[in-house]
């Protein structure tokens, strides 16, 4: 991973406006912080934007490196990837046993 200090947000804006953004994380006016992670071409670039410190570019070496620093960032800031699987009925049901078992003593 490479590492650059940019102190525009306009020049983060014009890179992101060029590039293929994947996901975004963090939200500036509800926290301190928004990375976008996007492509251009064959790079992996996270764009930084902070209201406190620094922005950044980081280019991450290839698309296993880029995504791990994605999930990484989203365990960090509490985002949860969403699961397609996941069967919230099951959800339902066991909230409904427990106010059973409640009920019963």
């Amino acid at each position: 991973m490479e590492e650059i200090e940019i102190t525009s947000w306009i020049t983060l804006e014009a890179i992101q406006n060029a590039a293929k953004v994947v996901d975004t994380v963090g939200d500036l006016q509800l926290g301190h912080m928004k990375s976008v992670f996007c492509v251009i071409e064959d790079d992996f670039l996270e764009l930084g934007y902070l209201d406190a410190a620094s922005n950044y570019l980081r280019r991450y070496e290839n698309k296993e490196e880029f995504e791990l620093a994605l999930e990484k960032l989203k365990e960090e800031e509490g985002e949860v990837t969403y699961n397609d699987n996941h069967n919230f009925d099951e959800d339902f049901r066991d909230e409904e046993d427990m106010d059973d078992l409640a009920t019963d003593e």
